[in-house]
Protein backbone atom coordinates (compact mmCIF):
# COMPACT_ATOMS: atom_id res chain seq x y z
CA UNK A 1 0.00 0.00 0.00
CA UNK A 2 1.33 3.41 -0.93
CA UNK A 3 1.92 5.57 2.16
CA UNK A 4 0.83 8.80 0.56
CA UNK A 5 -2.81 8.99 -0.44
CA UNK A 6 -4.60 11.53 -2.63
CA UNK A 7 -8.34 11.80 -2.40
CA UNK A 8 -10.23 11.17 -5.63
CA UNK A 9 -13.59 12.83 -6.18
CA UNK A 10 -16.59 10.63 -6.82
CA UNK A 11 -16.81 10.00 -10.51
CA UNK A 12 -19.49 8.98 -12.97
CA UNK A 13 -18.54 6.26 -15.45
CA UNK A 14 -17.71 7.57 -18.91
CA UNK A 15 -20.03 5.04 -20.52
CA UNK A 16 -23.04 6.55 -18.74
CA UNK A 17 -22.01 10.07 -19.69
CA UNK A 18 -21.73 9.08 -23.34
CA UNK A 19 -25.00 7.12 -23.19
CA UNK A 20 -26.77 10.11 -21.61
CA UNK A 21 -25.33 12.42 -24.27
CA UNK A 22 -26.42 10.03 -27.04
CA UNK A 23 -29.91 9.74 -25.54
CA UNK A 24 -30.22 13.52 -25.19
CA UNK A 25 -29.05 13.98 -28.79
CA UNK A 26 -31.53 11.38 -30.02
CA UNK A 27 -34.33 13.12 -28.10
CA UNK A 28 -33.43 16.51 -29.59
CA UNK A 29 -33.24 15.09 -33.12
CA UNK A 30 -36.56 13.26 -32.70
CA UNK A 31 -38.23 16.39 -31.29
CA UNK A 32 -36.86 18.59 -34.07
CA UNK A 33 -37.93 16.14 -36.79
CA UNK A 34 -41.37 15.73 -35.19
CA UNK A 35 -41.93 19.48 -34.99
CA UNK A 36 -40.79 20.02 -38.58
CA UNK A 37 -43.01 17.20 -39.90
CA UNK A 38 -45.98 18.49 -37.90
CA UNK A 39 -45.58 22.09 -39.10
CA UNK A 40 -44.98 21.08 -42.72
CA UNK A 41 -47.94 18.66 -42.76
CA UNK A 42 -50.30 21.18 -41.09
CA UNK A 43 -49.29 23.85 -43.59
CA UNK A 44 -49.77 21.42 -46.46
CA UNK A 45 -53.25 20.44 -45.18
CA UNK A 46 -54.28 24.11 -44.97
CA UNK A 47 -52.89 24.92 -48.43
CA UNK A 48 -54.72 21.97 -49.95
CA UNK A 49 -57.97 23.00 -48.20
CA UNK A 50 -57.63 26.56 -49.48
CA UNK A 51 -57.01 25.32 -53.03
CA UNK A 52 -59.99 22.98 -52.79
CA UNK A 53 -62.26 25.76 -51.46
CA UNK A 54 -61.03 28.17 -54.13
CA UNK A 55 -61.74 25.69 -56.95
CA UNK A 56 -65.08 24.64 -55.46
CA UNK A 57 -66.43 28.19 -55.21
CA UNK A 58 -65.41 28.74 -58.83
CA UNK A 59 -67.33 25.64 -59.95
CA UNK A 60 -70.34 26.49 -57.75
CA UNK A 61 -70.42 30.08 -59.07
CA UNK A 62 -70.45 28.82 -62.65
CA UNK A 63 -73.29 26.41 -61.89
CA UNK A 64 -75.29 29.06 -60.03
CA UNK A 65 -75.01 31.57 -62.89
CA UNK A 66 -76.03 28.98 -65.48
CA UNK A 67 -78.80 27.15 -63.61
CA UNK A 68 -79.58 29.34 -60.63
CA UNK A 69 -79.01 26.37 -58.28
CA UNK A 70 -76.46 25.88 -55.53
CA UNK A 71 -74.08 22.95 -56.01
CA UNK A 72 -71.00 21.48 -54.32
CA UNK A 73 -72.22 22.57 -50.84
CA UNK A 74 -72.37 26.23 -51.79
CA UNK A 75 -74.38 28.66 -49.60
CA UNK A 76 -75.63 32.21 -50.02
CA UNK A 77 -74.75 34.59 -47.22
CA UNK A 78 -74.30 31.83 -44.58
CA UNK A 79 -74.46 33.03 -40.97
CA UNK A 80 -71.11 31.41 -40.08
CA UNK A 81 -69.27 33.23 -42.86
CA UNK A 82 -66.23 35.08 -41.44
CA UNK A 83 -66.51 38.87 -41.41
CA UNK A 84 -63.50 39.18 -43.73
CA UNK A 85 -65.48 37.45 -46.53
CA UNK A 86 -68.82 39.24 -46.17
CA UNK A 87 -67.72 42.09 -48.42
CA UNK A 88 -65.48 40.65 -51.12
CA UNK A 89 -64.57 42.80 -54.07
CA UNK A 90 -66.78 42.37 -57.11
CA UNK A 91 -65.85 39.30 -59.07
CA UNK A 92 -62.93 38.36 -56.77
CA UNK A 93 -62.69 35.06 -54.96
CA UNK A 94 -61.21 35.13 -51.50
CA UNK A 95 -60.45 32.53 -48.80
CA UNK A 96 -60.29 32.69 -45.03
CA UNK A 97 -59.44 30.26 -42.23
CA UNK A 98 -61.92 29.63 -39.39
CA UNK A 99 -60.44 27.79 -36.46
CA UNK A 100 -63.69 27.19 -34.59
CA UNK A 101 -64.53 23.56 -33.83
CA UNK A 102 -68.09 22.34 -33.34
CA UNK A 103 -68.26 18.58 -32.88
CA UNK A 104 -66.79 16.98 -35.99
CA UNK A 105 -66.98 20.23 -37.92
CA UNK A 106 -63.97 22.47 -37.96
CA UNK A 107 -61.63 23.94 -38.34
CA UNK A 108 -62.64 24.94 -41.88
CA UNK A 109 -61.43 27.00 -44.81
CA UNK A 110 -63.99 29.32 -46.44
CA UNK A 111 -64.03 30.62 -50.01
CA UNK A 112 -66.47 33.33 -51.12
CA UNK A 113 -67.38 35.37 -54.21
CA UNK A 114 -70.09 37.95 -54.78
CA UNK A 115 -72.60 36.73 -57.35
CA UNK A 116 -73.35 40.15 -58.81
CA UNK A 117 -72.99 43.82 -58.00
CA UNK A 118 -71.87 45.43 -54.77
CA UNK A 119 -75.14 44.77 -53.01
CA UNK A 120 -75.66 41.23 -54.29
CA UNK A 121 -75.44 38.08 -52.21
CA UNK A 122 -72.17 36.29 -51.41
CA UNK A 123 -71.81 32.70 -52.54
CA UNK A 124 -69.58 30.76 -50.13
CA UNK A 125 -68.31 27.21 -49.66
CA UNK A 126 -66.52 25.65 -46.75
CA UNK A 127 -63.95 22.79 -46.63
CA UNK A 128 -63.84 20.88 -43.38
CA UNK A 129 -60.26 19.98 -42.34
CA UNK A 130 -61.23 17.78 -39.39
CA UNK A 131 -60.41 14.44 -41.12
CA UNK A 132 -57.02 15.68 -42.27
CA UNK A 133 -56.20 17.09 -38.83
CA UNK A 134 -57.22 13.80 -37.27
CA UNK A 135 -54.74 12.11 -39.59
CA UNK A 136 -52.15 14.68 -38.49
CA UNK A 137 -52.71 13.77 -34.83
CA UNK A 138 -52.27 10.11 -35.71
CA UNK A 139 -49.06 10.99 -37.54
CA UNK A 140 -47.84 12.85 -34.43
CA UNK A 141 -48.58 9.78 -32.30
CA UNK A 142 -46.78 7.50 -34.76
CA UNK A 143 -43.77 9.86 -34.80
CA UNK A 144 -43.68 9.89 -30.98
CA UNK A 145 -43.84 6.10 -30.75
CA UNK A 146 -41.19 5.73 -33.47
CA UNK A 147 -38.94 8.19 -31.62
CA UNK A 148 -39.30 6.26 -28.36
CA UNK A 149 -38.54 2.98 -30.14
CA UNK A 150 -35.50 4.51 -31.82
CA UNK A 151 -34.36 5.92 -28.47
CA UNK A 152 -34.84 2.56 -26.77
CA UNK A 153 -32.77 0.90 -29.51
CA UNK A 154 -30.07 3.58 -29.66
CA UNK A 155 -29.42 3.88 -25.92
CA UNK A 156 -28.20 0.26 -25.40
CA UNK A 157 -26.01 0.60 -28.47
CA UNK A 158 -24.59 3.84 -27.09
CA UNK A 159 -24.01 2.19 -23.70
CA UNK A 160 -22.27 -0.75 -25.38
CA UNK A 161 -20.08 1.46 -27.54
CA UNK A 162 -19.25 3.73 -24.62
CA UNK A 163 -18.46 0.64 -22.55
CA UNK A 164 -15.89 -0.47 -25.11
CA UNK A 165 -14.29 2.97 -25.02
CA UNK A 166 -14.49 3.08 -21.23
CA UNK A 167 -12.79 -0.31 -20.88
CA UNK A 168 -9.94 0.79 -23.12
CA UNK A 169 -9.49 4.03 -21.18
CA UNK A 170 -9.74 2.14 -17.88
CA UNK A 171 -6.98 -0.20 -19.02
CA UNK A 172 -4.75 2.75 -19.82
CA UNK A 173 -5.62 4.34 -16.46
CA UNK A 174 -4.84 1.15 -14.56
CA UNK A 175 -1.52 0.85 -16.35
CA UNK A 176 -0.63 4.43 -15.46
CA UNK A 177 -1.67 3.77 -11.86
CA UNK A 178 0.54 0.69 -11.64
CA UNK A 179 3.47 2.67 -13.04
CA UNK A 180 2.80 5.42 -10.50
CA UNK A 181 2.78 2.81 -7.72
CA UNK A 182 6.22 1.57 -8.79
CA UNK A 183 5.46 -1.28 -11.21
CA UNK A 184 7.73 -0.16 -14.02
CA UNK A 185 7.03 -3.32 -16.03
CA UNK A 186 3.33 -2.46 -16.44
CA UNK A 187 2.32 -1.91 -20.06
CA UNK A 188 -0.99 -1.43 -21.86
CA UNK A 189 0.18 -3.45 -24.84
CA UNK A 190 -0.87 -3.16 -28.48
CA UNK A 191 -4.13 -1.24 -28.74
CA UNK A 192 -6.87 -2.00 -31.24
CA UNK A 193 -7.80 0.70 -33.68
CA UNK A 194 -6.12 3.92 -34.74
CA UNK A 195 -7.99 6.43 -32.62
CA UNK A 196 -7.05 8.79 -29.81
CA UNK A 197 -7.29 6.05 -27.17
CA UNK A 198 -4.71 3.97 -29.04
CA UNK A 199 -2.47 7.04 -29.19
CA UNK A 200 -2.83 7.56 -25.42
CA UNK A 201 -2.04 3.89 -24.72
CA UNK A 202 1.04 4.01 -26.95
CA UNK A 203 2.18 7.25 -25.29
CA UNK A 204 1.78 5.75 -21.80
CA UNK A 205 3.81 2.70 -22.82
CA UNK A 206 6.52 4.89 -24.33
CA UNK A 207 6.58 6.98 -21.15
CA UNK A 208 6.90 3.81 -19.07
CA UNK A 209 9.73 2.53 -21.25
CA UNK A 210 11.58 5.81 -20.95
CA UNK A 211 10.99 6.04 -17.20
CA UNK A 212 12.01 2.44 -16.65
CA UNK A 213 15.17 2.92 -18.68
CA UNK A 214 16.12 6.06 -16.77
CA UNK A 215 15.46 4.43 -13.39
CA UNK A 216 17.44 1.33 -14.33
CA UNK A 217 20.36 3.54 -15.31
CA UNK A 218 20.04 5.46 -12.04
CA UNK A 219 19.81 2.30 -9.95
CA UNK A 220 22.71 0.69 -11.75
CA UNK A 221 24.78 3.81 -11.24
CA UNK A 222 23.93 3.86 -7.53
CA UNK A 223 24.85 0.19 -7.14
CA UNK A 224 28.08 0.60 -9.11
CA UNK A 225 29.14 3.64 -7.11
CA UNK A 226 28.39 1.91 -3.82
CA UNK A 227 30.30 -1.22 -4.79
CA UNK A 228 33.25 0.78 -6.10
CA UNK A 229 33.41 2.87 -2.93
CA UNK A 230 33.12 -0.02 -0.53
CA UNK A 231 36.71 -1.23 -0.97
CA UNK A 232 38.51 2.13 -0.68
CA UNK A 233 36.30 3.13 2.26
CA UNK A 234 37.23 -0.12 4.00
CA UNK A 235 40.88 0.66 3.29
CA UNK A 236 40.48 4.16 4.74
CA UNK A 237 38.93 2.75 7.88
CA UNK A 238 41.81 0.30 8.28
CA UNK A 239 44.32 3.07 7.65
CA UNK A 240 42.88 5.15 10.46
CA UNK A 241 43.94 2.42 12.86
CA UNK A 242 47.59 3.22 11.96
CA UNK A 243 47.26 6.86 12.96
CA UNK A 244 48.54 7.92 16.35
CA UNK A 245 45.81 8.55 18.91
CA UNK A 246 44.59 12.11 19.08
CA UNK A 247 42.02 14.59 17.93
CA UNK A 248 42.93 14.21 14.25
CA UNK A 249 42.55 10.42 14.43
CA UNK A 250 39.14 10.70 16.11
CA UNK A 251 37.89 13.26 13.59
CA UNK A 252 39.12 11.26 10.61
CA UNK A 253 37.70 8.01 11.98
CA UNK A 254 34.27 9.66 12.49
CA UNK A 255 34.24 10.99 8.92
CA UNK A 256 35.30 7.64 7.47
CA UNK A 257 32.61 5.93 9.55
CA UNK A 258 30.01 8.34 8.15
CA UNK A 259 31.23 7.63 4.65
CA UNK A 260 31.01 3.89 5.23
CA UNK A 261 27.44 4.33 6.52
CA UNK A 262 26.53 6.23 3.37
CA UNK A 263 28.00 3.48 1.19
CA UNK A 264 26.10 0.81 3.11
CA UNK A 265 22.88 2.80 2.73
CA UNK A 266 23.45 3.08 -1.02
CA UNK A 267 24.04 -0.66 -1.27
CA UNK A 268 20.85 -1.34 0.71
CA UNK A 269 18.81 0.96 -1.55
CA UNK A 270 20.23 -0.67 -4.68
CA UNK A 271 19.25 -4.13 -3.36
CA UNK A 272 15.75 -2.92 -2.50
CA UNK A 273 15.38 -1.33 -5.95
CA UNK A 274 16.53 -4.49 -7.67
CA UNK A 275 14.06 -6.64 -5.73
CA UNK A 276 16.91 -8.81 -4.47
CA UNK A 277 15.81 -8.65 -0.83
CA UNK A 278 13.47 -11.20 0.74
CA UNK A 279 12.22 -11.00 4.33
CA UNK A 280 12.99 -13.82 6.76
CA UNK A 281 9.95 -13.90 9.01
CA UNK A 282 9.80 -14.99 12.64
CA UNK A 283 7.20 -14.58 15.33
CA UNK A 284 8.59 -12.00 17.74
CA UNK A 285 7.27 -9.69 20.49
CA UNK A 286 6.85 -6.32 18.83
CA UNK A 287 7.50 -4.25 21.96
CA UNK A 288 10.79 -6.02 22.70
CA UNK A 289 12.07 -5.66 19.13
CA UNK A 290 11.22 -1.96 19.04
CA UNK A 291 12.77 -1.31 22.47
CA UNK A 292 15.99 -3.06 21.43
CA UNK A 293 16.14 -1.12 18.15
CA UNK A 294 15.74 2.19 20.01
CA UNK A 295 18.38 1.20 22.57
CA UNK A 296 20.90 0.40 19.82
CA UNK A 297 20.67 3.94 18.47
CA UNK A 298 22.11 5.23 21.75
CA UNK A 299 19.83 8.27 21.57
CA UNK A 300 17.67 9.60 24.40
CA UNK A 301 14.25 8.35 23.35
CA UNK A 302 11.09 7.64 25.35
CA UNK A 303 9.56 4.23 24.63
CA UNK A 304 6.04 3.28 25.68
CA UNK A 305 4.71 -0.23 24.98
CA UNK A 306 1.01 -0.84 25.51
CA UNK A 307 0.02 -4.13 27.20
CA UNK A 308 -1.90 -6.45 24.88
CA UNK A 309 -3.38 -8.99 27.31
CA UNK A 310 -2.48 -11.29 30.19
CA UNK A 311 -1.42 -14.93 30.04
CA UNK A 312 -2.77 -17.78 32.18
CA UNK A 313 -0.53 -16.95 35.16
CA UNK A 314 -1.55 -13.30 34.97
CA UNK A 315 1.76 -12.08 33.53
CA UNK A 316 1.32 -9.15 31.21
CA UNK A 317 2.35 -9.71 27.58
CA UNK A 318 2.74 -7.51 24.52
CA UNK A 319 1.64 -8.00 20.94
CA UNK A 320 3.53 -10.63 18.93
CA UNK A 321 3.91 -10.28 15.17
CA UNK A 322 5.26 -12.43 12.36
CA UNK A 323 7.85 -10.31 10.57
CA UNK A 324 11.53 -9.95 9.79
CA UNK A 325 12.95 -8.57 13.06
CA UNK A 326 16.17 -7.32 11.42
CA UNK A 327 14.30 -5.23 8.89
CA UNK A 328 11.84 -4.03 11.54
CA UNK A 329 14.75 -2.85 13.67
CA UNK A 330 16.19 -1.09 10.64
CA UNK A 331 12.93 0.80 10.06
CA UNK A 332 12.54 1.84 13.70
CA UNK A 333 16.19 2.90 14.10
CA UNK A 334 16.04 4.99 10.92
CA UNK A 335 12.87 6.73 12.08
CA UNK A 336 14.36 7.44 15.52
CA UNK A 337 17.64 8.73 14.08
CA UNK A 338 15.72 10.90 11.61
CA UNK A 339 13.58 12.32 14.45
CA UNK A 340 16.68 13.25 16.48
CA UNK A 341 18.62 14.58 13.51
CA UNK A 342 15.92 16.70 11.92
CA UNK A 343 13.43 17.21 14.76
CA UNK A 344 13.65 18.15 18.41
CA UNK A 345 13.34 16.44 21.76
CA UNK A 346 11.52 14.79 23.32
CA UNK A 347 11.38 11.95 20.81
CA UNK A 348 8.70 9.44 21.73
CA UNK A 349 8.15 5.89 20.44
CA UNK A 350 4.79 4.28 21.17
CA UNK A 351 3.92 0.63 20.49
CA UNK A 352 0.25 -0.32 20.52
CA UNK A 353 -1.09 -3.47 18.91
CA UNK A 354 0.61 -3.79 15.52
CA UNK A 355 1.32 -0.07 15.28
CA UNK A 356 4.58 1.78 16.03
CA UNK A 357 4.49 5.57 16.24
CA UNK A 358 7.65 7.71 16.29
CA UNK A 359 7.12 11.36 17.10
CA UNK A 360 9.41 14.32 17.63
CA UNK A 361 8.66 17.93 18.63
CA UNK A 362 10.53 19.76 15.91
CA UNK A 363 9.31 21.75 12.89
CA UNK A 364 7.61 18.72 11.30
CA UNK A 365 7.94 17.20 7.86
CA UNK A 366 8.12 19.61 4.89
CA UNK A 367 5.00 19.93 2.78
CA UNK A 368 6.68 18.54 -0.37
CA UNK A 369 7.76 15.42 1.52
CA UNK A 370 4.21 14.81 2.76
CA UNK A 371 2.89 15.27 -0.77
CA UNK A 372 5.41 13.29 -2.84
CA UNK A 373 7.16 11.11 -0.27
CA UNK A 374 10.84 10.99 0.70
CA UNK A 375 13.42 11.51 -2.01
CA UNK A 376 17.03 10.39 -2.05
CA UNK A 377 19.62 13.03 -1.13
CA UNK A 378 16.83 15.47 -0.35
CA UNK A 379 16.32 16.46 3.27
CA UNK A 380 13.50 18.97 2.75
CA UNK A 381 13.42 22.22 4.69
CA UNK A 382 16.75 23.56 5.98
CA UNK A 383 15.37 23.89 9.50
CA UNK A 384 15.08 20.08 9.68
CA UNK A 385 18.83 19.74 9.83
CA UNK A 386 21.40 18.08 7.59
CA UNK A 387 21.84 14.58 6.20
CA UNK A 388 21.98 12.70 2.92
CA UNK A 389 18.24 11.99 2.84
CA UNK A 390 18.39 8.18 2.65
CA UNK A 391 17.01 7.21 6.07
CA UNK A 392 13.32 7.65 5.26
CA UNK A 393 13.81 6.18 1.79
CA UNK A 394 15.28 3.01 3.29
CA UNK A 395 12.56 2.85 5.96
CA UNK A 396 9.87 3.15 3.29
CA UNK A 397 11.52 0.48 1.12
CA UNK A 398 11.85 -1.95 4.02
CA UNK A 399 8.23 -1.31 5.07
CA UNK A 400 7.03 -2.18 1.58
CA UNK A 401 9.10 -5.34 1.65
CA UNK A 402 7.40 -6.37 4.92
CA UNK A 403 3.96 -5.51 3.54
CA UNK A 404 3.61 -2.78 6.16
CA UNK A 405 2.23 0.75 5.80
CA UNK A 406 4.39 3.72 6.71
CA UNK A 407 2.61 7.07 6.94
CA UNK A 408 4.32 10.41 7.51
CA UNK A 409 2.29 13.24 9.05
CA UNK A 410 2.62 16.33 11.19
CA UNK A 411 1.01 16.52 14.61
CA UNK A 412 -1.62 19.26 15.11
CA UNK A 413 0.42 20.76 17.98
CA UNK A 414 3.72 20.53 16.09
CA UNK A 415 6.28 17.86 15.37
CA UNK A 416 6.71 15.07 12.85
CA UNK A 417 4.81 11.79 13.27
CA UNK A 418 5.80 8.54 11.53
CA UNK A 419 3.28 5.70 11.87
CA UNK A 420 4.23 2.10 10.98
CA UNK A 421 1.38 -0.41 10.76
CA UNK A 422 2.40 -4.04 10.40
CA UNK A 423 0.12 -6.42 8.51
CA UNK A 424 -2.01 -8.92 10.38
Amino acid sequence: MHPFHRLRPARVALRWKIAALAAATACLVAAAVGVLVHVWTAEDIRNRAEAQAFNTVYSAMDTYRRTGTLADGAELDPAELPAALRHPADGNRRTAYDGRVDGNLGPVVWAAQRVGGPDSAVLAVRVNMSPQLHDLRRLDAVMAVASLVALAAATPLAVYGAGLLGRRLRQVSETAGRISAGDLDARTGPAKGRDEVADIAATVDLMADSLSRRLRIERQFTADVAHELRTPVGGLLAATDLLPPGETEDLLRARVRDLRGLVEDLLEISRLDAGAEQPVRHRVPLGAVVSEAVARTGLDTQVAVAVADADVQGAETTQTVETDPRRLERIVSNLVVNAHRHGDTPVQVTVEGRTVVVRDHGPGFPADLLLAGPRRFHTGATERGSGHGLGLTIALGQARLLGAELRLDNAPDGGAVATLRLPA
